[in-house]
């Protein structure tokens, strides 16, 4: 299985975003043949008032981003993992990855357990539980073979998340993510590999990169694929653009056979 990770720098302009990231996933299918293309999180919106983020949240199925997402899986005969966006419901919003087959339908919905409340280095601080509301479910789903496990950017901090992914057959796990460049310069990729050492998986890792937010926010960017003994296959440039590898779950279960951590926990 091939997997492109797509590298965006969504603003306030969802129409835009929507066509931004129509291009990149034409153009990385084109040139990579790829069979999963993975979307960064909140690809749809960025930046902008929370008026503004609440008024272009999705509702499910009849929203912009949906469609066109499915439409273009559909079309492209690709599997599209729809980074994340807003999905409405009520007063807040849940922050979702919706996972598209071949044929455009719907086979994975995962909404970010892990809600990004912080001060970053630099005095930034980050309140993600204003506008959004916390996700319960541990999500797996099977393509074409392979079993893959879902997360979004701030989950990467919880190994216990990604305990429960490997639990439930995870071989690849994805992670959208829109994480800060103070954070993303030290810790990124250091965590990324980390969780694919200690799960013996593949990570895939599309993230946004730049300023949002007229410029007061920045994202890190270096979206990673990752193989399960932590080496990186592929990362992006510091630009808009994609990545590409061809993952081979024949190793990762070689790597599961000869040193078989899953089989020694102790501590639940």
């Amino acid at each position: 299985m091939k997997i492109s990770v797509i590298q965006m720098n969504s603003q306030d302009d969802k129409a835009k975003n929507i066509a931004d990231a129509e291009a990149l996933i034409r153009k990385a299918v084109a040139e990579d043949k790829s069979d999963l293309v993975v979307l960064p999180e909140t690809f749809t919106y960025m930046g902008g008032t929370v008026e503004s983020r609440r008024a272009h949240a999705e509702t499910f199925p009849d929203g912009e981003a949906y469609r066109a997402m499915s439409a273009l899986a559909a079309e492209l005969k690709v599997n599209i993992h729809a980074g994340s966006m807003a999905e409405a419901a009520g007063e807040k919003c849940y922050n979702t990855t919706i996972v598209f087959d071949r044929q455009g339908k719907e086979i994975a919905r995962y909404r970010k357990i892990h809600l990004f409340d912080v001060k970053v280095p630099g005095g930034q601080s980050y309140l993600e539980s204003d506008t959004m509301k916390r996700g319960e479910d541990v999500v797996v789903y099977e393509l074409e073979g392979v079993k893959i496990g879902c997360a979004i950017c701030y989950d990467l901090r919880f190994p216990e998340l990604f305990r429960k992914l490997r639990d439930k057959g995870a071989e690849v796990i994805v992670l959208p993510a829109a994480f800060t460049l103070q954070t993303g310069k030290d810790h990124w990729e250091q965590l990324l590999c980390a969780r694919a050492i200690e799960t013996q998986s593949y990570v895939a890792a599309s993230a946004q990169i730049f300023g949002h937010d007229e410029g007061r926010k920045l994202c890190f960017g270096h979206s990673l694929i990752i193989d399960p003994w932590g080496v990186t296959i592929a990362n992006c440039s510091d630009r808009v653009g994609h990545a590409s590898a061809t993952i081979d779950t024949g190793y990762a279960e070689q790597i599961r056979r000869s040193m078989p951590v899953a089989d020694h926990h102790v501590v639940a």
